[in-house]
């Protein structure tokens, strides 16, 4: 079992409030994501459920059973850190073991579990290699199998790929969703990149300045944002925002509008604006399009290799089925 409830939890330094009252709950087995921008406080609320950061006021209970004061060993959560925190003297198969050798299991088990956890991240031909000889993506595994033998109630993940180059991080993330399909743990984790939330999340909460924005799956999130903030930032290339008479055409203060959603043509549609960038990413392009009269900057998309240059002028029509329209608070309407 792996439920894990935080009640009216916040989080103080001085007179500072970084997280306000907040209620979650993590269901057993769920992957979850916390997302947002830098400073949002998101390592901060995951370190207080690891036990690592004391709570100001408020309850995290664990399967049940409140844990708010419980230390951090015995809270039956396991960590992977930014960082990989592996011991540069001992070999992999040591450093999988060493939480097990300090808990004074014995050594058969210690044995059979390493060797588990190796086949489980396709390390068994790295076992007796150290640290040094091993790569950023290697490393990284090592720290998430001294985590695996530990058979903890959850996973917490702080950011664990941001220390990798980009091809890295995909493979990583693709090893880390089939370890959650393989062992239906529930896992915790903190990214600040929307794309990593997206595709590795079965719930994501997002958050801002410590509040949670909105919590769903990816296809919520994405179909539905329940204001502007979560709609600009989930999603890449981000949303178009538009305001002004084009927006209250619609019956809202500001509009939404994914790149994705706008159709172009070179001879006519709903705005006409000039061609900037072109971003020519051989199956998709995002274009870059100025003076279209609706917004500074607007973004689209489009699946070709579209013939277009710096300074043409384009034709841009929204889909209206695909409208996200907004308030004057930024709520969805």
């Amino acid at each position: 079992m792996g439920r894990i409830q935080l009640k009216s939890v916040t989080k103080s330094f001085g007179d500072v409030q970084v997280i306000p009252p907040l209620d979650l709950t993590i269901e057993d087995g769920e992957f979850a994501v916390f997302v947002g921008p830098s400073g949002c406080g998101k390592s901060t609320l995951l370190r207080m459920i690891a036990g690592l950061e004391d709570l100001t006021s408020g309850e995290i209970e664990i399967d049940g059973t409140i844990a708010t004061h419980v230390p951090p060993a015995q809270r039956g959560l396991a960590m992977v850190f930014q960082s990989y925190a592996l011991y540069p003297h001992m070999t992999v198969r040591k450093n999988i073991g060493f939480p097990l050798r300090m808990a004074k299991m014995a050594q058969a088990e210690i044995n059979q579990r390493v060797e588990t956890a190796a086949k489980s991240l396709n390390l068994m031909e790295y076992l007796d290699r150290k640290p040094a000889d091993l790569s950023g993506g290697q490393r990284q595994r090592v720290a998430i199998g001294r985590a695996i033998v530990r058979e903890p109630t959850a996973f917490l993940f702080d950011e664990p790929l941001s220390n990798l180059d980009a091809a890295l991080r995909v493979g990583m993330r693709l090893e880390i969703g089939e370890l959650h399909e393989r062992l239906q743990t529930t896992m915790i984790y903190v990214t600040h990149d929307q794309v990593e939330a997206m595709t590795m999340a079965n719930k994501i909460v997002v958050l801002r300045a410590g509040v949670i924005e909105q919590v769903g799956s990816p296809l919520d999130l994405y179909h539905r944002p329940q204001n502007e903030f979560v709609a600009g930032f989930i999603g890449s290339p981000k949303m178009n925002f538009v305001t002004g008479p084009e927006a209250e055409k619609h019956g809202a203060a500001t509009i939404g509008i994914r790149p994705e959603h706008t159709e172009v043509s070179m001879s006519e549609g709903e705005w006409k604006g000039r061609v900037g960038v072109a971003e020519h990413l051989g199956s998709d392009t995002f274009i870059h399009v100025h003076d279209t009269g609706v917004a500074d900057l607007v973004t689209v998309r489009v699946s070709c290799d579209i013939a277009v240059k710096h300074g043409d002028t384009i034709y841009l029509t929204p889909q209206v089925d695909q409208i996200h329209k907004f308030d004057t608070q930024g709520l969805r309407l």
